[in-house]
């Protein structure tokens, strides 16, 4: 599931809307605002495709699109 806020504080930060987001991946508004917040799958081509629109780093990937603890098991030790 994604982290929502983070991903919410990420548009808002470079200033990008749902609607920007959704005609670039090619899917309704309302349903990116579903897979943000969990409610329907998003698939790892979205995320990837949202993650480069969003300028989100590779090392940065798993916090936004992952569950916390899957996000915490896989992020490597400094």
């Amino acid at each position: 599931m994604p982290n929502a806020q983070l991903i919410k504080n990420r548009m808002r930060e470079i200033g990008i809307t749902q609607k920007e987001v959704a005609a670039d991946l090619g899917i309704a508004a309302p349903t990116v605002s579903q897979k943000i917040n969990g409610i329907r799958p998003m698939d790892l081509d979205e995320a990837r495709k949202m993650a480069a629109l969003l300028g989100i780093e590779s090392g940065e990937f798993g916090e936004y699109f992952f569950a916390i603890e899957v996000a915490q098991r896989n992020k490597p030790a400094c």
